[in-house]
């Protein structure tokens, strides 16, 4: 069977996910712009990870990183966003004073 490498392929698909996710993010933004100003922080922040991923999988499909390095980036900016989902506290705790 004739067929593309393996790599090819791998390296096709990850320029396809960066323009996936870069279509997503250019939809979100007017949306971010639209929030109120203490709202938009915690969201711009989100999309500037998936940045960061679609870059990290365009340079992977241009050649220009190891799968090896494209999966670290991949978990690390999952590992950000997953921070990012974590409520934060919104003060000092309550304590029961009697």
């Amino acid at each position: 069977m004739i067929g593309f490498p393996r790599t090819a392929v791998r390296r096709h698909r990850a320029l396809a996910t960066a323009i996936a996710i870069e279509r997503l993010v250019d939809d979100r933004v007017a949306a971010v712009l639209s929030l109120p100003e203490e709202s938009r922080g915690r969201h711009a922040d989100h999309l500037a990870e998936l940045v960061f991923l679609a870059e990290a999988h365009r340079a992977y499909g241009k050649g220009w990183l190891s799968k090896r390095e494209l999966d670290r980036r991949s978990a690390a900016t999952s590992r950000r966003l997953h921070a990012l989902r974590v409520p934060m506290p919104s003060g000092a705790p309550l304590t029961d004073r009697e």
